[in-house]
């Protein structure tokens, strides 16, 4: 998840054009992807996606378009993004479905809506979380909807050269 620094995730009408990306973030992206077997995504971020990776021009763009991505929607007719399937019932069970299958981590991008009903259900093993070096005044907030605590334990964190700053944190005690 990319972050202001004042803790939003999208600004008040939706956009993410404040991100703070270059070469070195997108070397991150890459190893990232490299690290991953599937997507999980949200509907909203879905559409957002698949309206802008099929045609872009990125170094990341053949991955993110041949990653297995799931979509979590009750309200998607079809989702033609290629490698894409939808869920739209049974978050958790399907998630703990793919969690103890063999293989590489799963990612959620996004989607904070996915990342809160995984993280109330104790589905999200490690949060990676990319706070950028820019306030924005208001937004969407990154865990809006958590109505109880959750203690988190600081595992890595890592500066970029762009000011941007990447926590990752396990569920658990301090």
């Amino acid at each position: 998840m990319m972050v202001s620094l004042d803790g939003f995730f999208e600004g008040p009408n939706k956009e993410l054009d404040w991100h703070v990306w270059d070469d070195e973030m997108e070397r991150f992206g890459s190893e990232m992807l490299n690290s991953i077997d599937a997507i999980l995504l949200g509907r909203v971020t879905y559409q957002l996606f698949a309206d802008y990776w099929p045609t872009a021009k990125d170094s990341i763009t053949s991955k993110m378009n041949s990653l297995p991505k799931i979509v979590f929607s009750r309200t998607l007719k079809k989702a033609e993004w290629q490698n894409t399937r939808i869920v739209r019932e049974n978050i958790a069970e399907e998630v703990l479905k793919l969690k103890q299958q063999p293989g590489k981590d799963l990612a959620i991008f996004g989607s904070s809506n996915l990342a809160l009903t995984l993280m109330q259900t104790g589905l999200i093993d490690e949060y990676r979380i990319v706070v950028n070096p820019v306030v924005l005044g208001s937004g969407i907030p990154l865990f809006k909807g958590i109505d109880k605590k959750f203690i988190l334990k600081l595992i890595k964190a890592k500066t970029f050269g762009s000011g941007n700053v990447m926590l990752c944190y396990r569920p658990g005690a301090i």
